[in-house]
């Protein structure tokens, strides 16, 4: 199985971006995908995650401007990002859990990341 991820780019702070992550194939052990992102000397922190069922989670500083949708046909996750503001900037990386979406250890499948930078 491998991730792609997609959409980065340049905005300005209070602009938009839609980031997306495309499983190669789903797994049956395969529970759902998360967003993480990691600033320039910064630990990687957990954003957001789907199950394949649709139930999600946030992270506390994204919840509110950020949504996380997932398309089944498609093997795809998609990262809806409004209001962004300035410490949003990171590279963002998606994975894949088999487990619970708020066990962090679980996400053990990677994808490369997607460079997010936003202007102030």
């Amino acid at each position: 199985v491998q991730l792609q991820a997609s959409g980065g780019g340049l905005v300005q702070a209070g602009g938009s971006l839609r980031l997306s992550c495309v499983a190669s194939e789903r797994t049956f052990s395969a529970y759902g995908l998360g967003w993480f992102r990691q600033a320039p000397g910064k630990e990687r922190e957990f954003v957001a995650a789907i199950s394949w069922g649709g139930f999600t989670l946030y992270a506390t500083a994204v919840k509110g401007r950020f949504t996380i949708a997932v398309d089944d046909a498609k093997n795809t996750v998609y990262l809806q990002m409004n209001s962004l503001k300035a410490e949003d900037t990171a590279v963002y990386y998606c994975s894949q859990t088999s487990q619970g979406l708020g066990y962090i250890k679980g996400y053990d499948l990677w994808g490369q990341g997607t460079l997010v930078t936003v202007s102030s």
